[in-house]
């Protein structure tokens, strides 16, 4: 079965993942993140998870600030997230990929409404309403989890067109006593020129033709669906078990998966956000369950395949020395969600004894939290994106508050009772070779 695997299903899989454009949204998402948990700190802060607490940030002016400071950062991941993936793609076919990200940004805006369209009641709002349209705008709306799938598209689109000038040598060419930063800017104009009217072809089509945006048919067409489509039992089962069947075979599978899923789950994320902003995060309102804190704090949480459980093993159960020794030297990074002792130093990877429990385990505690939130034992998540070292508990009161936290910690303790029997048999294997017997 492990021959079959590795020679028949790893290869071309890995050879798909390493795709430009699988690298290019990989590495793209990547830039996103770290303004994501900046506005994720301060969504948290603006909305405390405590009444009394959120009253006094409000009469001191001190909510509203922390929401706006959320709404600049995580509330513009998706022009992060075209620049990312544009310069990745760029940069990984030998450009500079500066230029390219900034005209991806540009399309990105480009594609969308320039109007917001209000409707204002007047004393009944049952029999007077009046649509209003704001022009000249930018629909902040766009620029965050509603505009992700777009992000993929323009970027890779801008990435491919933007890398094809520039090896086809489709530049302006200047002399070289012009200075190489200014010889720069001229050598994306062509271009950014070409991409940038190509995209007008496109808006004025949609807009003209259809009646409606680029992004808006996006949305509607592709990433609403996509949405749904990954907030449901089979969303559920990827996020849970793909990580760890690539990582059964050593490779990175939570980078590589989570590259994949991210745009999905963090539009799921900020939608959540938005509805918690607005103090109606509740499935009747359209709150989402799985989102990227669904995969942080309950699928990979203590590392991917929630090996917590086998740690608490090695340290309390374990009678060969390998196995102790291993678990000493991973409680610490444990604690922070690194499990890569124990994935190598076991090992984990292709060893089919611990990889049963390695696969089950966050399939278990993936479903478990599904059917929790979808029957209201635990609420939805509140749409923040904490660092992926956060401690387990901290990371579940911080997404989710108090219920949250105590559904983390019966899931991780459900991993000890997953891993137990496998981590013994393995034990006895690891203890009869140290003491040179037959087990």
């Amino acid at each position: 079965m492990n021959d079959f695997i590795q020679n028949k299903i790893m290869p071309p899989m890995m050879k798909f993942l390493n795709t430009r454009a699988m690298s290019a949204i990989k590495n793209g998402m990547l830039y996103p993140i770290p303004f994501i948990i900046i506005g994720s700190v301060f969504l948290i802060l603006g909305q405390l998870p405590w009444q009394a607490g959120q009253d006094f940030m409000n009469k001191i002016h001190l909510g509203p600030l922390f929401l706006q400071i959320n709404n600049a950062s995580f509330g513009i991941m998706a022009l992060l997230a075209v620049f990312g993936i544009a310069y990745s793609w760029v940069s990984d076919a030998g450009f500079e990929g500066a230029p390219a990200g900034l005209t991806a940004i540009i399309v990105h805006i480009l594609l969308q409404p320039d109007t917001i369209k209000t409707v204002t009641s007047i004393a009944d709002p049952t029999k007077i309403s009046t649509a209003y349209q704001v022009s000249g705008v930018i629909d902040r709306t766009w620029l965050g989890g509603k505009g992700m799938v777009l992000s993929i598209i323009v970027g890779l689109l801008v990435g491919w067109i933007y890398s094809a000038f520039m090896r086809k040598n489709i530049t302006i060419k200047m002399p070289e006593q012009v200075p190489a930063n200014v010889a720069a800017s001229f050598t994306a104009l062509v271009p950014a020129a070409a991409i940038i009217s190509l995209a007008g072809v496109v808006h004025g089509f949609f807009t003209i033709g259809l009646h409606e945006t680029f992004i808006e048919w996006v949305y509607k067409v592709i990433q609403a669906p996509l949405q749904h489509a990954v907030d449901g039992p089979g969303g559920v089962f990827l996020i849970a078990f793909l990580p760890v069947f690539i990582w059964f075979f050593g490779a990175h599978g939570a980078t590589i998966i989570g590259g994949i899923m991210g745009p999905l789950l963090q539009a799921n994320a900020a939608d959540n956000a938005a509805l918690n902003k607005a103090h109606e995060l509740t499935l009747s309102h359209g709150a989402h369950i799985v989102t990227q804190s669904f995969m942080d704090q309950f699928i990979t949480v203590t590392g991917s395949g929630l090996t917590i459980g086998l740690v608490i093993f090695l340290l309390f159960g374990a009678k060969s020395v390998q196995m102790k020794t291993i678990g000493r030297m991973e409680i610490g990074p444990a604690i922070f969600n690194i499990n890569e002792p124990v994935l190598f130093g076991l090992p984990i990877v292709l060893n089919p004894i611990l990889g049963i429990p390695f696969f089950l385990a966050p399939l278990v505690s993936g479903f478990a939290t599904y059917y929790a939130i979808y029957f209201g034992i635990i609420p939805p998540f509140n749409g923040a994106v904490i660092p992926w070292t956060t401690p387990a508990l901290i990371s579940g009161f911080l997404v989710g508050g108090w219920q949250a936290m105590l559904w983390q910690a019966l899931m991780l303790v459900l991993t000890v009772v997953i891993y137990w029997p496998f981590a013994k048999k393995y034990d006895n294997i690891l203890l009869a070779e140290e003491e040179g017997t037959e087990v």
